[in-house]
């Protein structure tokens, strides 16, 4: 690449850097009108929806904390130690490593980061409310195509594959691969083909990007998974279509399309993330399970041309 071409590209990011920072505030003393730094309520949101990133434990130590952040520990140290003194967070000895201890947020501190919560969602509103669900939604993607470089030019441990939103085109490959994936794997006939079509139009026909979510997995350019949230009530959201394709499996995809549902829905607002599966459907039920899902209810049913027990599973966020 010429040199000053590159210069001219450094020049573009460094100037919309500038831009949103300005136009979302983190550059005042105090962030959302609060007596808190950035930092300060990153880590407050961290430790407020620590299970919605699906790490291995419910509360984080400060070592995982600082990673998830990308901050440094004496920092974070500092940071915390404020916290405690002001009886935001609470500390809880390891029963895996006596050295560590877990952190969680008080009663105290919920109480003081609710507010926090919900000022910044209603900036976000307001900003968002200014442009149409047209440019709403071309905002938004243009935010995941960002998030989707950066994250995959970023970690070693991405195995080169990213998430973005859906595209003209997408749906369809949905549609198809399920119906083709489950009778090669499960034996499902094409009714099954047939519920996920009327899955699928239905979210084109009335989706609504403020609640509404679609993440199309890529590897080395090709499709090789997906996943969807739907509102079902003003306070549910349901969790559909997961679809891995077999060649893709064991990179943690799976688990990664089910966190981004759960942190989505929690955005989102609603209180309850459900699903329907198929109890023969183990690695899906395992990833639900790890999400933090539970078991509900199961009905014996005959569809697909099958005879199958279907499972609701349910995570209040």
């Amino acid at each position: 690449m010429p040199e000053n071409d590159l210069a001219r590209r450094i020049d573009a990011v460094r100037r919309f850097n500038r831009f949103y920072t300005q136009r979302i505030g983190v550059l005042h003393e105090h962030l959302l009108q609060s007596v808190f730094s950035l930092a300060e309520v990153r880590v407050l949101y961290e430790l407020a929806n620590w299970p919605s990133t699906a790490q291995a434990t419910a509360r984080p130590t400060a070592t995982q904390l600082a990673a998830t952040l990308g901050i440094d520990e004496g920092y974070l140290s500092r940071i915390l130690r404020n916290f405690e003194k002001r009886g935001l967070i609470k500390r809880k000895s390891s029963t895996t490593d006596a050295r560590q201890n877990l952190l969680s947020l008080s009663e105290q501190g919920r109480k003081a980061f609710a507010p926090l919560n919900a000022r910044s969602r209603d900036e976000v509103g307001a900003m968002l409310g200014k442009l149409s669900a047209a440019q709403q939604q071309r905002l938004i993607e243009a935010m995941h195509t960002i998030e989707a470089l950066l994250d995959a030019t970023g970690r070693a441990d991405n195995a080169a594959y990213v998430l973005r939103p859906h595209q003209p085109g997408d749906v369809g490959w949905v549609i198809h691969r399920h119906g083709a994936l489950y009778a090669q794997e499960y034996g499902y006939d094409e009714q099954f083909e047939a519920l996920v079509a009327d899955i699928a139009a239905k979210f084109i026909l009335h989706f609504d990007p403020k609640r509404e979510r679609c993440w199309i997995a890529e590897r080395d350019g090709e499709i090789v998974g997906s996943v969807f949230v739907v509102r079902k009530t003003e306070t549910v959201a349901k969790l559909r279509l997961l679809l891995v394709e077999p060649k893709a499996r064991g990179l943690g995809i799976g688990a990664r399309l089910v966190t981004e549902c759960v942190r989505f829905a929690r955005q989102a607002g609603y209180r309850k993330l459900m699903l329907w599966t198929q109890s023969e459907l183990h690695a899906a039920r395992r990833i639900y399970t790890e999400a933090g899902f539970r078991l509900v209810a199961k009905e014996a049913h005959h569809s697909f041309g099958k005879d199958l027990v279907g499972e609701t599973w349910e995570l209040k966020l």
